[in-house]
């Protein structure tokens, strides 16, 4: 079985500077989404969290119901015992029964009267949570609407840049593959900290393409000759001659 060939410094350097021009389109493609994909993101979010509040509040109004209707009980209860009371007093034959008795009807009536309070504020309560779910409920509905609008619209750019995108990748992983994977490491590790996302940079005017400092005229010819990587000593990044870049382009 024949020995892979190896590949030079320049197929390394022409492979990184062509995942450079790829990059750089896929994240052109990438920006015409613009903001829309963190949009939807957060849109889901809330509404994510606006059914959970509704759901949780379905819930306290079921427990207030619960509630009014314990109450409901509670008076139904204190009548009758109430009512029982006043007929036991018929029968009292002394004044401590007598006054125990009408304790007892006291008693009744101010679990009666408690527990009476204890439904009128727990309507309100439940009438002011239907209320927010109404007020809930209908900007659910226009969070909703305005979550099929922007997932139309993204779904649409993406229509129209996925292909192309697609094609880049191919290519990308074909450049990948040519360049050394250290290489490839370094080149990721400096574009994902460089604001314009640039790891590879053209020689221009005897500066970095990228931060636009000076290059030493013995470093750019040694640039010229591609037999060894060669970074900018002030940015990092990986440094090529302006005829490879154009090599590449074209």
């Amino acid at each position: 079985m024949p020995l892979a060939k190896e590949v030079s410094i320049e197929q390394k350097l022409k492979a990184l500077y062509k995942l450079q021009i790829i990059d750089t389109q896929i994240s052109k493609l990438q920006a015409i989404r613009g903001e829309l994909p963190n949009e939807v993101a957060d849109l889901e979010d809330d509404i994510a969290g606006m059914e959970t509040r509704l759901a949780n509040m379905a819930n306290e109004i079921k427990a207030i119901e619960d509630s009014i209707s314990q109450n409901k009980t509670r008076i139904i209860d204190a009548k009758a015992l109430a009512k029982k009371y006043e007929k036991q007093l018929e029968g009292v034959k002394n004044n401590r029964e007598y006054d125990a008795l009408n304790k007892e009807i006291e008693i009744q009536g101010l679990e009666q009267q408690a527990a009476d309070k204890r439904i009128k504020n727990a309507n309100f309560d439940a009438e002011q949570k239907k209320n927010s779910i109404t007020a809930l409920d209908l900007e659910l509905v226009g969070r909703k609407q305005d979550l099929k609008n922007k997932k139309g619209e993204l779904e649409s750019i993406i229509a129209d840049t996925e292909k192309e995108e697609a094609l880049l990748n191919k290519d990308r992983e074909k450049a990948v593959v040519v360049a050394d994977d250290r290489l490839v490491t370094s080149y990721n590790r400096i574009r994902t900290s460089m604001k314009n996302g640039m790891g590879v940079a053209v020689i221009m005017r005897e500066s970095c393409g990228g931060c636009f400092a000076g290059i030493p005229p013995q470093r750019q010819a040694d640039i010229k000759l591609r037999k060894k990587i060669i970074v900018c000593e002030n940015c990092g990044r990986v440094l090529v001659d302006p005829e490879l870049a154009e090599e590449v382009a074209q």
